[in-house]
């Protein structure tokens, strides 16, 4: 029994039916030759999603992603320092005793995995600071992510691997010059070191590394450019927060703030989240309060899968790519 017949036999009601209809909807959408932008909240990439969204990068199933500056630079983490990850699967039953002691070993704790210091985070450091500096020196920005598509490619890094770099979803992305923002890249481990260099003097234009308001820009240009009434771009959002609540609103932000009404909405909304809606809770709201944002319409598919990111989305997609 293939996964996809697996899904279609047994998940039939509550969240496992939302998960197969929102899989098989997905899948409608990029076979009929539309795009998907995909948005990565929590600590994604240390939970190796990777394995199946590379693939699906592959595959031409997601056209742009939005993420968390987390999720940007611990893929790159996981890539070149994975053997010396540390698993923790009691980490519930940890006393602060417990926590002070990995913190005394340097390692950092992302629920049940811990992420090595020195191997992952200052190996990293030493190489973006390079091109940080450099691009400093020579008058040039870039965003974030940017950054870490030249390094990728440069293939300096090639001989540090330590995974299978078909399962980096973050140098797929690279090959393809996926089209990405990543909002609040500040509140990431290089976004603090980065304005460590800054403070120190070891970079002098803090404006070398673009971020925020110049992301919305590009994302809006990218947006018109790219969606029609036609051909609408989806959106596949994976947990809550700024990965999500960003990118979603540049279309209210054309439409209200640029007067570009001809600008089309989002042509398919999913979110896996465990945030149950309740009182102001944005990234738990349902579907249809979007709708009073100008964010969807009456008529876009809405989803909402409530439920462990970690499982759903890979179900989701390998329904998506047939498997």
């Amino acid at each position: 029994m293939t996964i996809t017949q697996f899904l279609k036999t047994n998940f039939k009601h509550f969240n496992a039916a939302a998960l197969v209809d929102a899989a098989e909807a997905y899948k409608l959408h990029v076979d009929n030759g539309h795009k998907m932008m995909v948005t990565l909240a929590g600590a994604m990439s240390t939970a190796e999603l990777g394995i199946t969204l590379a693939e699906m990068i592959r595959e031409d199933k997601i056209h742009a992603i939005s993420c968390t500056g987390a999720n940007l630079e611990e893929d790159v983490f996981n890539l070149v320092a994975h053997n010396f990850y540390e698993r923790i699967p009691n980490y519930r039953d940890l006393t602060p005793q417990d926590e002070e002691d990995l913190l005394n070993r340097h390692m950092n704790r992302v629920t049940d995995t811990c992420i090595p210091e020195m191997e992952a985070m200052r190996r990293i450091e030493n190489v973006v600071l390079k091109y940080w500096q450099k691009a400093d020196t020579e008058g040039k920005r870039y965003f974030p992510h940017e950054f870490m598509y030249q390094i990728l490619l440069s293939g300096e890094l090639d001989p540090s691997f330590q995974i299978d770099p078909k399962n980096s979803w973050l140098l797929e992305a690279a090959k393809k010059n996926l089209p990405m923002v990543v909002p609040g890249w500040e509140d990431s481990t290089l976004g603090n070191i980065y304005a460590g260099h800054v403070i120190s003097g070891d970079i002098k234009n803090v404006h070398t590394v673009r971020t925020g308001i110049e992301y919305m820009m590009e994302l809006a240009d990218y947006y018109t450019k790219t969606a029609t009434a036609e051909s609408p771009i989806g959106f596949f959002q994976i947990g809550g927060g700024i990965a999500g609540d960003f990118p979603i609103c540049v279309v209210p932000m054309l439409h209200q703030d640029l007067q570009r009404p001809e600008v089309p909405l989002w042509g398919y909304f999913c979110q896996i989240s465990d945030s149950t809606t309740s009182y102001g809770s944005f990234s738990g709201c349902i579907p249809n309060e979007k709708i009073t944002w100008g964010k969807l319409s009456k008529d876009t598919p809405k989803f909402i899968i409530e439920s462990d990111a970690t499982i759903v989305a890979p179900l989701v997609f390998a329904l998506v790519l047939g498997k």
